[in-house]
């Protein structure tokens, strides 16, 4: 595949993504995601941050729930994004998809795939860390990123995508199946 699409379709899908309205519920009511290990807008805690390249924090995923999914909604996929990162296309920090449209939440430390807290089906895909799983905030020091926690629904039940697929890949299939979309932004700097 040619490397210079490739790199386009990545940034056009983080573009897209991001311009995405938050969808109705086809109860009336907002699709929402919330966190008790988080508030929007606030600063991202110790517990979530990650593990290394001069960070020491818990590397912990948050906790996540989510109510008022679009009618027709067959499965998520969670991305978590910093667009402030200096590399041109921003960091991805956690990438999990096909998670059952019959979920509304995910525990604290699902993000580790060794303690196998994901519900069944669920993949968690490959980070800008080079592995899976969730990597959390650790930004060179300076001003504060912002870290996008997203959920979408899907109108597809499994993304078909390579089991060594990039974010950039997932997150442009994501895209494309996308029905609505809920979203919780923290705050990370040192």
């Amino acid at each position: 595949m040619n490397m210079a699409w490739m790199a386009g379709a990545a940034l056009a899908a983080t573009m897209i993504m991001a311009a995405l309205p938050a969808a109705r519920a086809g109860g009336g009511g907002q699709f929402t995601l919330t966190s008790p290990d988080m508030a929007a807008g606030k600063t991202i805690a110790a517990a979530q941050v990650f593990n290394g390249f001069g960070c020491s924090g818990g590397n912990i995923s948050p906790a996540l729930a989510w109510s008022n999914a679009p009618a027709g909604t067959q499965s998520f996929a969670l991305l978590v994004h910093d667009p402030d990162a200096p590399t041109g296309s921003g960091w991805w920090h956690w990438v999990v998809y096909n998670i059952p449209a019959a979920t509304s939440s995910l525990p604290a430390g699902a993000g580790d795939p060794q303690k196998k807290l994901m519900p069944a089906g669920a993949v968690q895909g490959r980070t800008d860390f080079g592995t899976a799983g969730y990597g959390g905030p650790c930004p060179p020091p300076g001003k504060p990123h912002r870290y996008y926690f997203r959920l979408y629904a899907l109108k597809v039940a499994r993304l078909e995508v390579p089991a060594d697929a990039t974010a950039a890949l997932i997150a442009f299939n994501v895209n494309a199946a996308t029905l609505g979309k809920a979203e919780l932004m923290g705050l990370y700097g040192r």
